[in-house]
């Protein structure tokens, strides 16, 4: 790395400039779930969230080091049914090529009354292409979990801070006329949205403002769901 580009890199850490903007609130909320109980880790990437599951298993498709279950989350046969009391199952979702399939399996390995905890993205541009292949609005997940009661549907972020988050993301993910330092507009773009978060004051689903909804956009959801 030549010495501009790390000059470049520590401006925008010391202007706040590069800090990640999605999930902020999500530990404080998962770490009241914390559980003693038999925990599945599905698609366990990075693990945030294991110093509050002591008892976790981690399942992947990929093998690696930290990975205890090599398994595809469509077919979980090597689980029998109502094995676990969690189930983590943490920005992953949109890399599912069948949810619907993959929500059954969840349901079938968790016991009565087992939590599943899930975030995935909404309002987010394409990661991890090609594995990237659905986006669920908050009532496509109450859909997706009907055969679970909902303790709680937080979005991440509001809708100025999602647009923040998508500069933030062309910023990371693109090249501005062919010259790498333009990059720094788009990071600046983001904390100037950021800092505009609470300037819209009602949003609606529809043009007509007939139906008033908490947020226009959101760049993601966690859910906590609890089998029946």
């Amino acid at each position: 790395m030549n010495k501009f580009k790390q000059k470049l890199i520590s401006l925008g850490h010391s202007a706040g400039l590069l800090s990640k903007l999605t999930r902020k609130n999500f530990t404080s909320v998962i770490r009241r779930y914390a559980s003693l109980g038999q925990t599945l880790d599905i698609g366990c990437g990075g693990s945030p969230y294991a110093q509050w599951f002591p008892n976790r298993v981690a399942l992947d498709i990929v093998p690696s080091p930290e990975v205890a279950i090599i398994a595809d989350v469509h077919n979980l046969s090597v689980i029998v049914d109502g094995t676990f009391d969690n189930v983590l199952c943490t920005e992953a979702l949109e890399h599912f090529y069948n949810p619907f399939l993959a929500i059954q399996e969840i349901k079938r390995i968790l016991k009565t009354g087992g939590r599943l905890i899930l975030s995935t993205r909404f309002i987010f541009p394409l990661h991890e292409v090609p594995q990237d292949y659905f986006r669920f609005t908050e009532y496509g997940l109450r859909h997706l979990l009907g055969d679970f009661d909902i303790l709680e549907l937080r979005a991440d972020g509001n809708t100025m801070e999602t647009l923040a988050i998508l500069y933030q993301r062309i910023g990371y993910q693109s090249e501005t006329l062919w010259f790498k330092p333009f990059k720094l507009w788009w990071f600046i773009k983001a904390k100037l949205a950021s800092w505009c978060s609470g300037i819209l004051t009602k949003h609606y689903g529809d043009i007509e403002h007939s139906t008033e909804i908490r947020e226009l956009m959101t760049s993601g959801y966690l859910v906590i769901a609890q089998k029946k």
